[in-house]
């Protein structure tokens, strides 16, 4: 993040770690952007925790790129254009969302607060966005599926084990979803040094080295052992993890397939027979492959820099793969989205739709539902202003024609 070199700072001596007055009694009324929703959040959870959310591979350097790249582009308005209302509403992948951006599959949510996903896919059906569901999950898809009508992603890990991949595949299918999107930048961990520090794990486990930063936490842990127990409901029928606390790094590596390759995809493809999208495309030839195996999206992402880190920010790769593919299939993006001016840059550029994953998690962990809330609603509202102040009265408006790049 532009401003925050904390990827070389350890989880307990965080620059953020030692909160100025204003911070000491902020509250959810006082969040106004990305930045106020993380420091509210860095108050409320544990160490290991927060970091979790908030670090990425190796030096950050990837992390903060992300959001840098918006930088680098310049908006050019069109003025006296008699924009009275707005239309927000995209099309993508089949789905009909009534703001152009979406709720990204993000792990582990229960951790953060205990309401997880049910919070995340309740306000994104209020809001009218699609939201997805992660193989990491705290909640089950067929809860989510039953409760909420919005559009619901799938988000898939390609295992070692072909008959679980299969078995996930059909229990998806027979949920509901609306979307499968097949995670393919992480058939080994990245380099998480904030999580090897921590310690941080899944199942999640309290270790004597973190007992300190949970104990000054304490209505986290209140909060935590209040509710119902934490569990991967998309991996426990599947996965036996009886033996212990398993690293998520080591998931990553001893679970999943790095042989992964297109035929696999293809397959994959085919028994699903729906919309299919490829999460993690960062070249041309990757995204011309994923349209001539019959992918109906990707988004091009770099897992928010928790992987490769050194790699190029999606919003730099946008504009070359939209040209090469966008009449082939849906482009999306996600990755250091902070504020609606970076949803407009990507939209003018061909993106379809834009996807949050940090943006809604922490206000997740600061307030729970009311959070996540008010989190996309300040989006929405931010980019509704910005729609207006560039002389746009739909999402079709946008065009490269209105950016300059420095």
């Amino acid at each position: 993040m532009p401003g925050h070199r904390t990827g070389r700072i350890g989880a307990c001596q965080h620059t953020d770690r030692t909160p100025d007055l204003t911070t000491l009694t902020m509250s959810l009324a006082d969040c106004h952007s990305f930045h106020d929703f993380r420091r509210l959040a860095l108050r409320r959870l544990p160490g290991p925790i927060f970091n979790y959310i908030d670090g990425a591979a190796d030096d950050e350097v990837t992390y903060r790129r992300n959001t840098a790249s918006f930088e680098d582009c310049d908006l050019v308005p069109n003025v006296l254009r008699g924009v009275e209302a707005v239309d927000l509403s995209v099309t993508v992948m089949g789905q009909k969302l009534a703001v152009p951006f979406y709720c990204s599959p993000t792990a582990l949510q229960r951790l953060f607060n205990h309401e997880g996903e049910r919070a995340v896919a309740a306000v994104a059906s209020k809001v009218g966005t699609l939201f997805g569901v992660s193989s990491l999950g705290t909640v089950s898809m067929e809860e989510l599926r039953k409760k909420y009508p919005t559009p619901q992603v799938y988000q898939f890990y390609f295992h070692k084990d072909r008959g679980l991949n299969r078995a996930m595949l059909q229990r998806a299918k027979d949920a509901g979803v609306d979307v499968m999107m097949l995670t393919v930048d992480s058939i080994t961990g990245g380099n998480r040094e904030r999580d090897l520090r921590t310690g941080f794990s899944i199942p999640f486990r309290l270790t004597l080295g973190g007992m300190l930063q949970f104990a000054i936490k304490p209505a986290w842990g209140l909060n935590y052992i209040t509710h119902e127990k934490f569990t991967l409901p998309q991996l426990e029928q599947h996965v036996d993890m009886s033996g212990g606390a398993m690293s998520i790094g080591r998931y990553f590596t001893e679970m999943l397939d790095p042989s992964m390759n297109w035929n696999d995809v293809a397959e994959m493809v085919r028994l699903w027979d729906g919309q299919f999208c490829l999460k993690g495309v960062m070249s041309v030839e990757d995204a011309k492959r994923a349209a001539e195996i019959g992918c109906t999206g990707i988004v091009l992402s770099n897992h928010g820099g928790r992987q490769l880190d050194g790699s190029r920010a999606p919003f730099d790769q946008l504009a070359e793969i939209v040209d090469a593919v966008g009449d082939r299939l849906d482009v999306m993006m996600d990755g250091g989205v902070q504020r609606g001016t970076h949803v407009l840059k990507a939209l003018a550029l061909g993106a379809k739709a834009v996807g949050l994953g940090r943006f809604y998690l922490f206000p997740l962990a600061a307030a729970g539902r009311a959070g996540v809330e008010r989190a996309l609603g300040l989006m929405r509202a931010e980019i509704e202003r910005g729609m207006k102040l560039m002389g746009c009265r739909s999402i079709s408006d946008l065009s490269r024609n209105q950016l300059r790049f420095r």
